[in-house]
């Protein structure tokens, strides 16, 4: 079985509107993702999507932390950002295998967009966050990195090299399966992620028509 995970924390410029979509998405070009599941602190009912209530109260991004939670999901999981689109095949993404994005700013740091784990693989990163969320929601708290802003894909990143584990990545085991949205040009996939400013709902032409359900 694999499961693919999204997380929905209100108040932010994400709803229910968005999981919809992402999981339309995922029915039609990753059908190997036999379960769906929507971490939330909102009311949800969507057809094909379980909601499971979030335990912390931690802000934005910091949510996905709850991802890791022990026993959510058996086999592949995979954690997918809300404004990833699907335009074509992309059940790759469900084969078994600790596989990370990587950034697309910082070559060797991985990106919590997509994040593919077995099991419990990763409970781990759970357990430490959640003994002291205050600590690594710090800027600094993971020594100099790269990175400009300090989010949970730092302390991700940071928590598995102590551990001396390096999550492949899937710009290299599955060449052309990521797509970064370019405006400049129409054609995009089959997955396509979005960084910065850029968002679904102000992309053009052929990918905002996938993501709306055109």
């Amino acid at each position: 079985m694999s499961t693919l995970i999204t997380v929905l924390k209100g108040g932010g410029r994400y709803d229910a509107c968005w999981v919809e979509r992402l999981a339309r998405g995922v029915r039609c070009h990753a059908p190997a993702f036999t379960r769906i599941l929507c971490l939330t602190d909102g009311p949800l009912a969507l057809d094909g999507v379980e909601r499971v209530p979030l335990r912390h109260d931690w802000p934005g991004w910091w949510a996905k932390m709850e991802a890791f939670r022990p026993g959510l999901s058996e086999g592949t999981t995979l954690l997918c950002d809300l404004d990833t689109v699907f335009t074509g095949p992309a059940d790759a993404l469900s084969r078994p295998g600790l596989a990370a994005m990587e950034d697309y700013f910082h070559e060797g740091r991985l990106s919590s967009a997509l994040l593919r784990w077995d099991g419990d693989e990763l409970a781990g990163l759970y357990e430490r966050f959640a003994a002291e969320p205050e600590r690594w929601m710090t800027a600094g708290s993971c020594g100099p990195v790269p990175n400009a802003v300090h989010g949970d894909q730092v302390v991700i990143d940071h928590l598995l090299r102590r551990e001396g584990v390096r999550p492949r990545f899937f710009q290299e085991i599955a060449p052309g399966l990521l797509d970064f949205y370019d405006p400049r040009r129409d054609a995009h996939g089959p997955v396509v992620i979005f960084i910065g400013e850029a968002k679904p709902d102000t992309a053009r032409g052929s990918v905002h028509a996938a993501w709306a359900g055109a």
